[in-house]
């Protein structure tokens, strides 16, 4: 499954309604370090399929959660679990890092 992509207005369906954990990726367009991860959760996305959802939040065309959260730097990812933040990791890092930070927090 690849990453699935939510907006303000399924964010609460999506990822706080969820019954697995989501991983929300938070990145804008013009983000040199959100492109260089975006692969990287492709492929983990891929692998840990059965255990959490990997979405993506566009920051420039979805205003309201990112504020709601606080976030104010990018790539900044996020994990939930029934509705609650429960990780953050901000900044880009290698695929390895970033599938054993987020296997330790499922």
């Amino acid at each position: 499954m690849a990453t699935k992509t939510v907006t303000d207005a399924s964010f609460q369906t999506d990822v706080l309604d969820s019954d697995k954990p989501v991983l929300v990726d938070f990145w804008a367009e013009w983000c040199g370090p959100c492109k260089m991860i975006a692969p990287a959760l492709e492929e983990i996305s891929n692998e840990l399929t059965d255990q959490v959802t990997i979405a993506k939040m566009d920051i420039m065309e979805n205003t309201d959660t990112p504020s709601k959260l606080g976030i104010q730097a990018i790539p900044a990812l996020v994990l939930f679990k029934n509705g609650e933040v429960v990780a953050r990791q901000q900044g880009a890092a290698p695929k390895n890092q970033l599938k054993g930070w987020l296997e330790q927090q499922l």
